[in-house]
This record gives C-alpha cells, structure tokens and sequence, in this order.
C-alpha cells in the first residue's frame, strides 16, 4: 500500500470521527478543512496509482462529504439553467 493510499484512508477515519461529533454549525467548518486537504490528496493518490484509483477516491471522498456535493449541484443547476 502506498504512502497516498495510506493518507488517504487517514482522511476517511478524520472525516468519520469528526462527523460523530457534535458541533454548532452543522459541520461546515470541518467539510471545508476536509475539501482543502482532499484535493490536493486526491491528486497525489492518483498521481501515484493510476486514475482508476484516484477516481475510486474521489468518489469516496464525495461520498462522505455528499452535503457540499448536493449543494454544489443545486448552486449550479440554478445558475446555469
């Protein structure tokens, strides 16, 4: 396992633990720190194993941050259409 693949699997245990705490503002904070750290985490996955794998962490990092993607959607849907 390589030391991307690693980080990020660190990432998804952070995300997880801090989705079970409580928090004031419904967990936009930490989702912003957790955007800001996946990229550039998902690029080095993919730099070092292939864009199979970095798509395969894309979609899980998507998947635990869903939120922000639904409202991305929405913001874009609203503005293109």
């Amino acid at each position: 396992m390589t030391l991307s693949l690693i980080l990020a699997c660190v990432w998804a245990v952070v995300a997880n633990v801090l989705a079970m705490t409580p928090s004031k503002d419904n967990h936009w904070r930490r989702a912003y720190v957790l955007i800001a750290i996946g990229i550039p985490l998902v690029g080095y996955v993919t730099y070092e194993n292939g864009p199979w794998v970095g798509l395969v962490v894309l979609l899980a990092g998507m998947w635990i941050l869903r939120w922000p993607v639904i409202y991305l959607g929405r913001w874009l849907r609203k503005r293109f259409s």
